[in-house]
């Protein structure tokens, strides 16, 4: 959890490993709820995976209201206006995706931040979609909540959790008795995995070595370094995906979802779309034919491709893009879908 803290900008004492992201998130809600008196809000998005909208409107048994954030039908996006509007002196709690995981835009926390501490509110991020991009600085973010499964930055199939201590300290225990006192551990109920937690290292270790290959300064400290890593990911990101949101969005027949470039990490190389001929399982099987790994499905976003009209039987068909593939997979990928 140390080097964890320094990669993200935390504190140690800020840092809880579970299970999962839906487990902690779970786990929190059920902390948080005690706080909460009846005709509080509670704002959630239908952008978001449900592991950030079920805990949270699982809080109208406790007396709160519920107000979704709707994202705009046609592009996809969630507007800060519509926030605004929504925001009152009853806000306590928003729930907010860094990144969509259909959409792939990128959520400016830090301005949702600003606006919820206004109203004495606090935020939760989910960087499950964010994190493989790139670590977040949470302190820069302003977040009160942050947190991104492992095992989608490379290591084993756990998930952090990031609190504000000021506000961990407060949240009544989760855990064993005996340890009422010991937050992290009150939000943290049996543990993660003790082998899991071990391997958690190798995540540290693979960062760094990306860094040592690419740069000469080892004297930076680690949030640097992780700093350097992300500017140096994002513009290989941005090589190896503009060309398939190009062509995607030149295509008459297909539907792209989101913003059609990537420029200055505004969405990630998380693409998806539908098209018009042919269902998205038809789609993906081409692809798959054509040694492309993809598939079809809602990926756990329902209520974002219910809001756009899309089947959720059916689904998109999504292209997830990482560090480690490069501008001849681009090109592959293109080729074949020529072929659809």
């Amino acid at each position: 959890t140390e080097l964890f803290a320094k990669m993200i900008n935390a504190s140690n004492k800020e840092i809880i490993i579970g299970g999962s992201t839906s487990i902690n998130l779970y786990v929190l809600s059920n902390a948080l709820k005690y706080s909460l008196k009846s005709g509080d809000e509670v704002i959630v998005t239908n952008q978001d995976h449900e592991a950030n909208i079920s805990p949270w409107r699982r809080l109208s048994e406790v007396g709160a209201t519920i107000k979704e954030w709707k994202i705009n039908p046609i592009t996809a996006e969630l507007e800060i206006e519509k926030l605004e509007n929504l925001l009152t002196d009853k806000t306590k709690i928003i729930a907010v995706t860094h990144c969509s995981n259909i959409v792939g835009s990128v959520n400016n926390l830090k301005k949702i931040s600003e606006l919820a501490h206004k109203k004495n509110a606090i935020v939760i991020g989910d960087g499950v979609s964010y994190a493989p991009h790139g670590f977040p600085d949470v302190k820069s973010l302003g977040v009160d909540f942050y947190t991104f499964s492992l095992y989608k930055t490379y290591g084993p199939h756990l998930a952090l959790l990031y609190g504000k201590e000021e506000i961990l300290k407060k949240l009544p225990n989760q855990n064993h008795e005996f340890l009422v006192n010991e937050y992290p551990y009150t939000i943290n109920p049996g543990g993660p995995n003790h082998e899991e937690l071990s391997s958690l290292i190798g995540i540290y270790e693979y960062f760094i070595s990306l860094y040592d290959h690419h740069f000469d300064n080892k004297k930076l400290n680690i949030l640097n370094k992780i700093q350097k890593i992300n500017n140096l990911i994002s513009k290989h990101e941005e090589d190896i995906a503009n060309p398939i949101l190009n062509y995607i969005y030149e295509r008459d027949d297909l539907n792209l979802i989101g913003k059609k470039e990537i420029c200055s990490k505004n969405r990630a190389p998380t693409i998806a779309f539908t098209s018009n001929k042919k269902t998205s399982k038809e789609v993906s099987h081409i692809l798959v034919k054509n040694f492309i790994a993809t598939r079809n499905d809602n990926f756990y976003a329902w209520r974002c491709l219910k809001a756009l009209g899309i089947n959720n039987q059916d689904g998109v068909v999504r292209i997830s893009l990482t560090h480690y593939n490069n501008i001849e997979e681009t090109n592959l990928l293109i080729n074949a879908m020529k072929k659809i």
